[in-house]
This record gives structure tokens, C-alpha cells and sequence, in this order.
């Protein structure tokens, strides 16, 4: 019966709705430090259209960097992010709880809709959109991206932006993705990596090129937060993280040469 009761619809939705205001607290209780000003300086300049990514593992803290980019872009202020999310029940709860922080649900995956939700998701960047992606769910491998993103972003041309952030509270469920529980009144870290194209030949390489961003965003974060829950204070930790936010894009191979085309 108790598990009949907790798949009931009344009940996921109250829980969607105390899990929301839980995470709303924790946002509005920690003090945020921002790494990512070559990635503010690209938004300002070109507003949108945006695929932003992180890790399945920070979906509580997914929304937070968002709403800082808004504040610091006003160009970003009328803009909704699409959100993919799974099918599956999981990804259905998840979706009513990111839905209330000003989010938009896109349903789909690589087993179920996910042809669908790649054609929606590439309207949307047509218009300017924005769009969000967890590209190691909805059930792993932990920290290895799918070949969604990276086809995505070579066939749209949309840049694509991989951030994380961590706080100095929290735990880890024993979940596949290992997820981070923030807990309120902390100190926290956003990494914003500068964002990048993808050329329409290369989506292997965009993948690849995301994943790494996104594993690279994550440990600079968690090592600041580690280093601040040590007592040592976090500065060269932070140095590092906006050093990773300060640099060059990745270089992608050149196209295949085509018919008659001499090799260099």
C-alpha cells in the first residue's frame, strides 16, 4: 500500500512542490561566488540561442546558475529554457520540480521520444531559444555524455554551455550519478565554461569536447567547495575555477577534404 501510495499522482505532486521550496531555500540561503566572465561577455553579446548543460549529479543546483546569467544578462530575462527531461516517472518528477523555478519541460530520451525531442529542441534554438540538458541521463554512465548533445549542437550551430556549481553543505544520495543534495545556509561556487560551437562535421568531437568541459567545470567546483570545508580558505582553488572560465575554446579537426581535393 505505501508504495501504491507514494507512485499516487496527489502525492508526487506534493512532494514535487516541498522538494521545489526546498530547493528554492537552499538557492536564497547560500552565498553564491561567480566564475564565468568569458562566458557573461559571450552572452552579452549574443544573447541566444544557448544549449546549457551539466551533469544528471546537480540537477538541485541546475537552475541557480541560470538565474545568475539573467541577472547579469538583461537579455536573458524573457527567456524560458527548455528543459530535456525523461519519460520515465523519475524524469516526469524531476520536471515538476525544476518547473518551478520559470522552467519549461521537453519529454524525451535516447530509448523513448528522444527523435521527437531533438526536433523540438532544434525549433527552439531556431527561434533563439534556450535549451538545457543533462547529457549523461537519465540513468548514466555517471559523468559520460551521450551523443545527444554533440549532435545538437553541430546540426543547430547553437553554442553550447557547460557549467556546475557545488556549496561548501551537502551530501551525496547512493544513486547511479551519485547526486548532490545541497544544504542551506552555504557558500557556493558556479563555473561557467566558455561557451563553444560545434561544427556540423564534428559531433563526435563536440560530445567529447562537452563532456570534458563539464567534468572539468564540476572538479573545480567541488575542489573549491572541499578546500573551504578544510578551513584553507579556497582562493587558489577559486583562481583555478576562473582561469578554467577565462579560456580558449576547444579546436575542433577540420572537415573531410572532398572529392578532388589534395591532402595538405
Amino acid at each position: 500500500m505505501l508504495k501504491r501510495l507514494t507512485r499516487h499522482p496527489r502525492f508526487l505532486a506534493a512532494a514535487a512542490r516541498l522538494l521545489g521550496l526546498y530547493i528554492a531555500l537552499v538557492h536564497r540561503t547560500t552565498r553564491w561566488t561567480l566564475a564565468g566572465d568569458a562566458a557573461i561577455a559571450a552572452l552579452q553579446a549574443r544573447p541566444g540561442p544557448i544549449i546549457l548543460s551539466f551533469w544528471h549529479e546537480r540537477i538541485a543546483l541546475g537552475p541557480r546558475p541560470w538565474i545568475g546569467m539573467q541577472r547579469l544578462v538583461p537579455a536573458l530575462r524573457p527567456k524560458r529554457p527548455q528543459v530535456l527531461v525523461s519519460q520515465h516517472r523519475d524524469g516526469v518528477f524531476i520536471g515538476e520540480v525544476v518547473a518551478r523555478f520559470d522552467l519549461d519541460m521537453i519529454y524525451g530520451s535516447t530509448s523513448k521520444g528522444g527523435s521527437q525531442a531533438l526536433r523540438t529542441m532544434l525549433k527552439i534554438l531556431r527561434k533563439e531559444g534556450v535549451v538545457a540538458i543533462t547529457p549523461d541521463g537519465p540513468r548514466g554512465p555517471r559523468r559520460v555524455a551521450a551523443p545527444g548533445v554533440g549532435q545538437l549542437a553541430a546540426v543547430s550551430g547553437a553554442p553550447v554551455l557547460p557549467y556546475a556549481a557545488a556549496t561548501t553543505r551537502g551530501f551525496r544520495l547512493r544513486s547511479w550519478d551519485r547526486m548532490l543534495i545541497p544544504l542551506p545556509f552555504s557558500r557556493g561556487l558556479i563555473v561557467l565554461h566558455p561557451p563553444f560551437t560545434v561544427p556540423p562535421h564534428a559531433a563526435e568531437a563536440g560530445r567529447a569536447a562537452v563532456e570534458a568541459a563539464l567534468t572539468e567545470v564540476c572538479d573545480a567546483a567541488d575542489a573549491w567547495a572541499e578546500a573551504r570545508r578544510a578551513g584553507r580558505g579556497g582562493e587558489a582553488e577559486l583562481a583555478a575555477a576562473q582561469a578554467i572560465a577565462r579560456r580558449a575554446p576547444p579546436a575542433f579537426p577540420a572537415p573531410p577534404a572532398g572529392p578532388g581535393t589534395e591532402a595538405a
